[in-house]
């Protein structure tokens, strides 16, 4: 008996020691995390991870600031590239472009402080150009020696300006005492243009037609600007309502009236041209223009406009291709059916093209075509293009005043040196309203059949006194000789 109890006893002792070693162990269990070897090891792992994933935000943030890095300096790498698809990247109205502006990565376009850049590239005039008015050089014992808008340029002079060089000297307009004066308070108006919305009425056959879907931010940057002689600006206030603001500005709607007075020719349609050729002389602090005819309702944001013709093909010239016609000799021979000036004086501003080795255009030339759709003019004021319209001007100046007939002999005579974007006449049509005007223009000159009218009593009538002086001074060339050539017409409307 005391055998099995002494037994029970060390069987009681042992599990009462084996419990307090399992709770012993359970407590070490419990506490085991704040035990010091314990605390160490996890500690040591929290802090390697938190580095760890510091570094990894640190690594991730370069990577992405190298990745908008090379986007941006791709961009502007394609702003400058000769290949159209990466050329077509470059849209200077983007956020992108907005961004690269903001950080100072663009170039500045150059300040237009005189009527042309100073400084340009290659064969462009790279020296002083003339300033807005010119003192002209008169030949007093010429038969016209009143001073002339367009200035006295001799047949040698013209067949110079179009050797271009370094530095050159052109005639270009606005020669001193020759007309087309604008008030003080215009020429400080538009002072502060730079992008440029400009139109013109003379001889009052037209209204101003508002623009729409302008943008707020067109509206803001755009002056709008419609140049009109005497007889417009008295027919525009007994039809519309013109507005006059604290500066005696005069205003209709959107557009801001630029009055020239004395007009510089007896022609209204030749004086048209002087505002729509030479709008960088108009507007010599104009970065941008938009030419639209006065019988024209423009439907397009200006900007829009600028992207898809100008930036978006780093072009700095645009002009709508003739719906009818491809050769100058075709649109000659409608002129004459329509009677849009006389008909000897058109076939004698052709001779003088064909003597001089224009060719009637062919799927050859590398322009689209010789004979552009006049009524809208988007221009890039590079001096490149200045120069461009100056000799325009100086042709028009000089022979008919239908435009048309000089644009594609201008570029025949910069042999290629000035690129110009021709674009299909269908997108013209998209981009106005085409208005009737309100009374159809007509002057004697245009009804003239032969030479033989203008030598009667009458022929001082018949004449211009103060444009197409070309037509009446002796040429240095054989004319009698020049045969012009047949023309086909092409289509019913033209």
């Amino acid at each position: 008996m005391e055998g099995e109890v002494q037994r029970s006893l060390s069987l009681r002792v042992n599990r009462r020691v084996d419990r307090n070693d399992q709770m012993h162990n359970k407590d070490a269990e419990v506490g085991g995390i704040f035990t010091p070897g314990r605390f160490s090891q996890e500690y040591t792992m929290k802090i390697f991870w938190k580095r760890g994933f510091i570094r990894l935000v640190l690594v991730a943030g370069i990577l992405w600031m190298l990745l908008i890095l090379t986007v941006l300096l791709f961009h502007v790498w394609s702003c400058r590239s000769t290949v159209a698809f990466f050329s077509a990247i470059c849209n200077k109205d983007g956020k992108v472009f907005i961004i690269l502006d903001t950080m100072g990565l663009v170039p500045k376009a150059p300040e237009m402080s005189g009527l042309l850049p100073k400084r340009t590239v290659g064969l462009v005039p790279n020296g002083p150009l003339p300033h807005r008015k010119m003192d002209d050089e008169i030949n007093k014992s010429g038969p016209w020696s009143t001073p002339l808008f367009g200035g006295h340029q001799s047949w040698l002079q013209r067949d110079e300006s179009f050797k271009l060089k370094p530095t050159m000297k052109v005639h270009c307009g606005f020669f001193r005492n020759g007309g087309a004066e604008m008030a003080h308070k215009d020429i400080q108006y538009v002072k502060n243009c730079k992008f440029v919305v400009a139109s013109g009425i003379f001889d009052g056959y037209d209204t101003p037609h508002q623009p729409s879907n302008i943008s707020l931010r067109s509206q803001k940057i755009f002056c709008f600007l419609m140049v009109v002689d005497d007889v417009s600006l008295n027919v525009i206030k007994e039809n519309v309502t013109v507005k006059e603001d604290s500066g005696g500005g005069l205003w209709v709607g959107i557009w801001r009236l630029v009055l020239l007075k004395n007009s510089p020719y007896d022609e209204p349609r030749r004086n048209g041209k002087v505002p729509k050729i030479l709008t960088h002389r108009l507007f010599p602090e104009a970065q941008y223009s938009i030419w639209i005819d006065g019988k024209m309702e423009l439907v397009v944001d200006p900007l829009l406009i600028l992207e898809r013709y100008l930036w978006r093909g780093k072009h700095t010239f645009a002009i709508a291709q003739h719906k009818h016609h491809h050769s100058i000799y075709e649109e000659a021979d409608a002129i004459k059916r329509r009677k849009r000036y006389a008909r000897p004086l058109v076939d004698l501003h052709m001779k003088v093209y064909r003597y001089e080795g224009m060719e009637p255009w062919s799927p050859k030339k590398k322009t689209l075509s010789d004979v552009p759709e006049g009524a809208v003019i988007i221009r890039e004021h590079t001096a490149m293009s200045n120069l461009f319209s100056c000799l325009w001007f100086n042709e028009v100046n000089l022979f008919t005043p239908r435009d048309q007939l000089s644009f594609g002999y201008v570029v025949f005579r910069l042999g290629g040196l000035f690129k110009f974007y021709m674009f299909p006449n269908c997108e013209y049509n998209s981009l106005f309203v085409l208005h009737q005007h309100t009374r159809e223009h007509s002057s004697v000159v245009e009804w003239v059949k032969s030479l033989d009218e203008f030598k009667g009593s009458n022929s001082d009538n018949l004449k211009e006194s103060r444009g197409g002086l070309g037509l009446w001074t002796p040429y240095p060339g054989k004319l009698d000789s020049v045969t012009l050539p047949p023309v086909t017409r092409t289509s019913k409307a033209g």
